[in-house]
């Protein structure tokens, strides 16, 4: 038979009567289960069917992996659940075609099976990995406000048992190539030259292995007596760490399993319209959006960085230390000057901690550290390719090291400073070339926080500018466009929410009151233990610069004023506005009082407030980006899909009317922003 070639796949017979059905679908660096591509699958499984191969094998011609996972473009095209019910049929019927072949089949794995791409593995009898640090197994849809649609809620559990197959359904975390083959995600584990030996040996097999199922103490707690009790524990699990209201679909797939138990039709069935309810949720939708802002961050920078491969990092403090790790980490050549080695030493050692943590190969951990060095004396200055400034926050301490580096740095080489407030015309005024000089400011804690804001000046060099985004992307971050201006795009908005919540606390709303109403509305922490996070002496030093900045005359808060002069600074010195004891803030009794009606708009309407001015002022490009940089660099709600997207699900025009309320009642900061006109204009066009 000859090979059949239908756009993304390629149906070919060897001699020994394999198929070998293989994707690879054109334009794009990674495979993508489309409507599309699933419809030439479905041909191509009719074919299979009408002549029947000794087996199957799926394997991707791809590089990069097997299957990323569905399209989720198509999930902005869902208008009701009707036309998702309808979407996630089609493809539930297609891998129902591909798990009922009259022949085995297996799925040959290399890098990453995840969502779509797993449930596509699961629908075949058998699964072969390649053993290495690439391969990922997941199913990462609860992060897009859904769940498993194409089989997954049912396969899993079938495959590997309740608790392994919640775990990665719950929490969306990938497993890596062991786990997965301890668990019964895949088969066997080989080398990547011997994938498609492996995946032939399978098929040939006599007799063939019988398929995976759970193991028994798996498949009892999936009986109908114990499954309530699981239910109970599994939910009690999801509610210590998100809120049904925000975050439903965890809660869909808990529910899914105790009425079905992974069993049968109507388990599939049951599935598909769960799923399509969710794709209608605000939840969803949002989560969908912050997906695709994520997308086009991790889209800028292209090939540019490429050429850099040694980082000089001047400053060893929390800021600096993390960043030459992470860079050593992913890659580089990393040296970390300092006044003195005493400086350097806890920064290395918390490198060594992080390689722990991060690499779990002790030639990795070794190699790892062998990219970082100190140097005290700045010697590397003259090889690096990226110089990082990440001093304190202090103008002239910065242009007096600039003085002393740049007369040293190699001519093609980057300078870029860390600096979280200020502008880069002053910074850059004495430097002999101005246009070098670029914003690469991380957020802390450097290892977790994904955004990096890439901050230009009028004179920066747009090739600087786009050789520091293609390095932030090479270092795995997501690199945000920024204009120099006070506190840049993140903690220009923070800064009030900061501010607000310390006044309302001075006026007597107690401490855990107000970040228990953060929390609810569905920031990461509240604003108080963040500002402990901070530092205080930070946050005070950076309010001071962004309002002297914008020309604004700040109202004093006292506590914070006796809390600085007595050095309690917060998490790293034992106390702030909270006592910390092993690295957590220890909350008074009062959480529980009810908060005051005003105190959640105060919060959040005066960041929102501070977005739309940020937007006017074209501190970033778009309104997409606003949202973008307030969700990766803030933790904003994800599920609210940012700032602005929040404003316009409220309604612009109630927003407005709502801050010049508690603009008369507490005062001209929340007096609404000229950048409002033009919001509701976009939002009525």
């Amino acid at each position: 038979m000859n090979d059949i070639a239908s756009g993304s796949w390629t149906l070919a017979r060897d001699a020994e009567g394999l198929a070998w059905l293989t994707i690879d679908k054109p334009g794009t660096s990674a495979n993508v289960l489309s409507s599309g591509v699933l419809a030439e699958l479905d041909g191509l499984l009719a074919a299979l069917e009408r002549d029947r191969p000794r087996g199957v094998v799926v394997i991707s011609a791809k590089k990069s992996g097997f299957i990323a996972g569905a399209d989720i473009r198509e999930f902005t095209g869902i208008t009701d659940a009707a036309s998702g019910y309808e979407l996630i049929h089609r493809g539930q019927e297609v891998l129902n075609r591909l798990s009922r072949l009259p022949c085995p089949s297996v799925a040959a794995i290399h890098g990453f099976a995840l969502g779509g791409g797993l449930e596509l593995a699961l629908a075949c009898r058998y699964r072969v990995g390649v053993a290495d640090d690439r391969l990922s197994l997941g199913l990462p849809e609860v992060q897009l406000g859904i769940h498993p649609g194409f089989g997954g809620t049912v396969r899993s559990v079938r495959t590997v048992g309740v608790r392994p197959a919640m775990e990665m359904m719950l929490t969306g975390k990938p497993v890596r190539a062991e786990k997965a083959r301890r668990l019964g995600l895949v088969d066997r584990l080989v080398p990547e030259a011997e994938l498609r030996s492996a995946a032939r040996e399978l098929l040939l097999a006599a007799p063939a292995p019988p398929p995976r199922r759970a193991p028994l103490v798996e498949r009892l707690l999936g009986s109908a007596p114990l499954r309530p009790l699981v239910r109970h524990s599994l939910t009690g699990q999801v509610a210590r760490r998100a809120r049904r209201e925000h975050y439903p679909a965890p809660y869909a797939i808990i529910e899914l399993w105790a009425r079905y138990g992974a069993h049968g039709d109507a388990a599939l069935e049951a599935e598909a319209r769960s799923i399509a309810q969710l794709f209608t949720t605000e939840s969803s939708r949002n989560l969908v959006r912050v997906f695709l802002l994520q997308d086009r961050l991790k889209s800028a920078g292209g090939r540019s960085g490429a050429d850099i491969r040694h980082v000089h990092v001047v400053g060893a403090g929390v800021m600096g230390g993390d960043i030459a790790a992470w860079s050593a980490l992913r890659g580089f050549t990393v040296t970390l000057q300092d006044r003195a080695m005493e400086l350097v030493e806890p920064a290395l050692m918390r490198a060594r901690e992080l390689f722990g943590k991060r690499l779990r190969d002790p030639a990795q951990i070794s190699a790892a550290r062998g990219r970082l060095a100190a140097d005290v004396a700045g010697d590397a200055v003259a090889r690096a390719d990226v110089v990082i400034e990440a001093i304190f926050e202090s103008l002239e301490a910065k242009q007096e090291l600039y003085g002393r580096i740049e007369p040293r740095m190699k001519p093609g080489a980057l300078l870029a400073t860390n600096t979280s407030s200020l502008m880069l015309e002053p910074l850059a005024a004495k430097l002999a070339r101005p246009e070098r000089l670029v914003g690469l400011h991380f957020f802390n804690p450097v290892p977790q926080m994904p955004l990096v804001e890439i901050v230009h000046a009028e004179r920066t060099d747009p090739a600087v500018v786009q050789t520091a985004t293609g390095f932030a992307r090479r270092i795995d971050k997501l690199p945000l466009p920024c204009r120099s201006a006070p506190g840049f795009m993140v903690n220009r908005v923070l800064t009030p929410y900061m501010h607000e919540a310390m006044l309302a606390a001075q006026e007597g709303v107690p401490l855990p009151v107000i970040d228990a109403a953060a929390v609810a509305f569905g920031m990461p922490m509240g604003p108080i233990e963040l500002i402990d996070v901070v530092g205080l002496d930070v946050a005070a030093h950076v309010g001071e610069i962004i309002a002297r900045g914008l020309g604004r005359q700040g109202v004093e808060v006292r506590r914070l004023r006796e809390l600085l002069a007595a050095k309690q600074l917060g998490r790293k010195s034992g106390q702030g506005f909270y006592v910390w004891r092993d690295g957590k803030a220890v909350k008074p009794a009062g959480a529980a009082a009810p908060a005051p009606p005003d105190l959640i708009d105060r919060l959040i309407l005066i960041l929102v407030n501070e977005c739309a001015a940020c937007l006017r002022e074209r501190i970033v490009e778009d309104a997409d980006l606003v949202d973008a940089a307030v969700v990766f660099g803030a933790g904003f709600a994800p599920f609210r899909g940012g700032p602005l997207r929040y404003a316009r699900s409220r309604g612009v025009a109630a927003v407005v009317a709502r801050l010049k309320e508690l603009s008369a009642r507490y005062g001209e900061r929340f007096q609404p922003d000229p950048g409002w006109n033009a919001i509701e204009r976009a939002v009525t066009d």
